[in-house]
């Protein structure tokens, strides 16, 4: 069988290959490309006689996918799938796996990150303290007491409420569905337009979808508090970023933290948020440290294995 593993995975080579070597063994055909190319012609002879492809969040659009005869699986070392044409893979009848749960800890520990830069002022303070100045006109608010609105209950969105709840802060979420461990935590289940209208900080963590995209837009923010600050380590086009970017502009929220857009960076340099006041924009890093990349690249490869055995898993 032949596993070509079409983008880098943020491990080095010799990783990737310990990491299918203990997994899938020695019978089966690994080929790696390190480097990330998006002309269509070129992906397609990489991708040429595979069985199986690994890709990370790199787009892989119905083209690539009908042109590889023998494709059985795409085993995508990530979470979100969005960015595969899951149209494509039925009408081939080919099987899509994720990455559940590799980066869970990551990205929740990030939120937090940003969370605090944003209520300490931490990037714009280091800047005045290596010019030899202090913090005047600078605020500092705790973490500590304020309500903190989860937008969307999956594994991250828990995991941001149970760090919330151990820095002391009231948690509320907003979830389409009924989750009963939001009750087992003593947190309060209620609708997306409380969430925003209630929260001192939300954190947003639901997937993107034809359901979600847009999904905080101008009419959204304008129910955020003044005080407010907004948080995105899920996906970009959940929020409509040109209407945050003027909430900010004109000061109707406090302040964003920004690790996912509605393009991977690097962006161009007149895109809105970067000009924005209160504002910490990461470059899509929530998800790669280096732990996470070395669970899912085992991640991946246990798709793969499970999938030989009959027994697939993290099926999209």
């Amino acid at each position: 069988m032949k596993i070509v593993v079409l983008e880098p995975l943020g491990l080095a080579e010799e990783e990737i290959v310990s990491a299918f070597r203990n997994i899938l063994g020695e019978a089966h055909e690994l080929v790696i490309h390190n480097d990330r190319v998006d002309d269509i012609e070129k992906l397609k002879e990489r991708a040429a006689g595979a069985d199986v492809l690994v890709i990370a969040n790199m787009p892989l659009n119905g083209e690539v996918i009908r042109s590889v005869d023998n494709l059985k699986l795409i085993s995508v070392a990530f979470t979100g799938v969005d960015h595969v044409d899951l149209e494509a893979c039925k009408e081939r009848n080919i099987l899509v796996c994720n990455s559940a749960g590799y980066s869970t800890s990551s990205v929740a520990e990030l939120t937090f990150g940003l969370i605090l830069s944003l209520l300490r002022n931490i990037v714009p303070l280091d800047g005045r303290t290596r010019e030899g100045k202090n913090k005047d006109g600078y605020s500092q608010r705790d973490l500590c007491g304020k309500t903190l609105g989860i937008v969307g209950a999956g594994a991250i969105g828990l995991k941001v409420a149970r760090i919330g709840k151990a820095f002391g802060c009231n948690v509320i979420a907003y979830n389409r569905s009924v989750k009963d461990n939001l009750k087992e935590m003593d947190i309060r289940q209620t609708t997306l337009e409380e969430v925003l209208s209630e929260s001192d900080i939300v954190s947003i963590h639901v997937p993107l979808n034809e359901n979600t995209k847009g999904l905080i837009n101008k009419e959204k923010i304008d129910l955020m508090k003044e005080s407010a600050i907004l948080i995105n380590t899920a996906r970009g086009p959940i929020i409509d970023n040109e209407a945050l970017a003027k909430a900010l502009m004109e000061g109707k929220i406090a302040g964003a933290g920004i690790d996912v857009f509605d393009m991977e960076p690097p962006l161009p340099l007149d895109y809105p948020l970067l000009h924005t006041p209160n504002t910490v924009v990461a470059p899509h890093v929530g998800f790669a440290t280096k732990e996470a990349m070395i669970r899912r690249a085992k991640i991946v490869f246990e798709n793969i294995l499970k999938w030989i055995e009959g027994n697939p898993q993290n099926i999209m």
